[in-house]
């Protein structure tokens, strides 16, 4: 009997898409990657990009490696590369503001041409497709009429809840509702995020916070497998921290989902000696509002992935106060480094550690927490490095393989169904 054949869809390069693809050819269900920018850093891309001028093929470099995605051995990948690149040079160019385009409009046109491309052209022949957020509407419409298997895999909140979150924090901080995405996501959009989850025949989510996101609306928990991303534990190592000053650190998107307007407020309120807070990634607040803070904390813009380990490994504590969360890989990174953290109940923390053992788990929006729990790591070194070991031994449990032997087993159950 001839194996199930599976298409997997995303529009971009990710850990967890990547690994999904690797996780169903390890189980021989793979037939193809459909995608829109799949770089390989030995093809044939990087020669042309040697003949750019030296500013410009540093800067195609850096946005090409983001897109890095290698097909498993006897695996096609097939490409839709043109809108994708016509978002990042709009964007990129500042003409996107010129012509009134903001990013998630622009984002939701690339997902959306995607998805219609594989429900013209790529399911001939198909048992199932594993598709993503935001992506897979017209696909599992059309699967659905042929008879495939819909598999869905949501990676952050759902997004009635994340709604209800951000509008909520909106009222509380009107001058960051600009920064929270749900409170003016579209009309259109959000129908095709219900209707997704509707069609999905088994919807893989990576934390038990999502599963109940899911379950809050109405859908029925045999539906749904909670299956939590792997540690990047061979390439992000604990190393020695350089010097005895306490640091906080935190790596993401710099914003209100994030939580990071309390993390700034908390910090400030401890005036801690000889200490500092870091913050690492995409300013995500609106104009200006971070300029206040430039003596609170140190801000480092966008770093390639690569560079990460070097901020984690000068780092005391992890803080990831986020509001609005699927996972949150950056913890299992953190924890990767030996490095200790303290997050909240909206992201995959329960899965992942136990409380007061590895790390922390707080509410949200709990200023006071995170002072309690930023304090007591100041002042309790020795305590907080047994945390940090603690934390890398968890993380090499939940390992990248785990992960991928616990998916291809559920969708061949799935299948099998």
């Amino acid at each position: 009997m001839p194996k199930p054949r599976i298409s997997l869809i995303h529009p971009t390069s990710s850990p967890f898409s990547r690994n999904a693809a690797i996780a169903l050819w390890e189980a021989d269900l793979l037939h193809e990657i459909i995608t829109t920018v799949a770089y390989n850093p030995k093809g044939t891309a990087s020669h042309y990009l040697n003949l750019l001028p030296a500013s410009l093929r540093l800067r195609v470099a850096q946005e090409l490696g983001r897109r890095t995605w290698i097909a498993p051995e006897g695996v096609p990948i097939r490409t839709y590369p043109w809108k994708e690149a016509t978002r990042v040079a709009l964007m990129r160019t500042g003409l996107g503001r010129q012509f009134s385009l903001n990013s998630q409009d622009l984002v939701a046109w690339v997902y959306a041409s995607l998805d219609r491309h594989v429900a013209k052209r790529h399911l001939q022949g198909l048992d199932a497709v594993y598709a993503y957020e935001d992506g897979a509407a017209t696909t599992f419409q059309a699967a659905k009429a042929r008879g495939i298997l819909c598999l869905y895999e949501l990676p952050i909140l759902f997004y009635r809840r994340s709604r209800e979150i951000q509008v909520q924090e909106a009222e509380y901080f009107p001058e960051l509702a600009p920064a929270l995405q749900a409170v003016q996501e579209p009309a259109w959009k959000i129908q095709r995020k219900e209707q997704e989850v509707q069609l999905a025949d088994h919807i893989f989510v990576p934390s038990s916070f999502v599963k109940q996101s899911l379950l809050d609306f109405g859908i029925k928990p045999e539906k749904i497998s909670v299956i939590p991303y792997g540690a990047p534990v061979d390439y992000f190592r604990p190393q020695p921290k350089l010097d005895e000053r306490f640091r906080a650190l935190f790596v993401g998107r710099v914003g209100p989902r994030k939580g990071v307007h309390y993390l700034i407020q908390a910090w400030q309120n401890l005036q801690l000696p000889d200490a500092e807070l870091v913050l690492v990634g995409a300013n995500e607040f609106p104009v200006g509002w971070l300029d206040k803070y430039a003596n609170i904390c140190r801000y480092i813009p966008s770093v390639p992935h690569a560079s990460l380990m070097n901020y984690y490994t000068t780092a005391s504590v992890f803080v990831f106060p986020s509001l609005v969360e699927g996972f949150g890989l950056v913890l299992l990174e953190a924890m990767a480094c030996g490095i200790p953290v303290i997050t909240t109940s909206h992201t995959a923390g329960i899965n992942l550690f136990t409380d007061g053992v590895e790390g922390f788990i707080i509410p949200i929006r709990d200023v006071e927490a995170i002072q309690e729990k930023l304090e007591w790591c100041y002042r309790h070194p020795l305590e907080l490095a047994e945390m940090g070991k603690a934390a890398r031994r968890k993380a090499e449990q939940l390992t990248w393989k785990s992960y991928r032997q616990k998916l291809a087993s559920r969708v061949q159950e799935t299948l099998d169904k």
